[in-house]
């Protein structure tokens, strides 16, 4: 026996209200590899960062802009922490050339923090090799809420 019952717009808007109002809910995929990258058009170090990070498996779209300035402040990253690029993944933010292994690490521990930042631009960081192999020793930060920082991992 085949039980129908007719739904009313207001049902039916209803259902479908609930039914965004899960998924909105739903957590963010800790395994997100895309990357949206916010650079300035000229910035050829960024575009080698970008192409790192697809050989690294992640997914990149990149947006340019004439200033990053707004961008950066916007999610939360203190000017002393400035690099020439910004990218958001999985509800953190990314400041100039972190490694993928620590865009991974960030993703799967999810500490309570704004994100990640190499500031300036280390000479071998991903995007900032050397045709001599050069390398500066850096490190990566945490930049917590509020736009402290501690150290995330260092880099010989």
């Amino acid at each position: 026996m085949e039980l129908s019952l007719p739904l009313s717009r207001r049902s039916l808007l209803a259902t479908g209200t609930c039914a965004l109002a899960v998924a909105a809910c739903a957590p963010i995929s800790r395994t997100s590899s895309e990357l949206a990258v916010y650079k300035t058009p000229t910035c050829g170090c960024c575009t080698a960062w970008v192409d790192y990070m697809r050989s690294a498996g992640f997914e990149a779209r990149i947006t340019e802009l004439p200033s990053l300035r707004s961008t950066r402040s916007t999610q939360g990253v203190p000017e002393a922490l400035a690099s020439c690029h910004t990218a958001l993944i999985g509800g953190y933010v990314l400041e100039g050339h972190v490694p993928a292994e620590d865009v991974r690490r960030l993703l799967a521990e999810r500490p309570n923090a704004v994100g990640l930042a190499v500031p300036a631009m280390p000479l071998g960081s991903p995007g900032m090799e050397t045709p001599d192999g050069r390398r500066e020793p850096y490190e990566t930060l945490l930049i917590l809420e509020g736009g402290g920082t501690r150290v995330f991992a260092r880099h010989a």
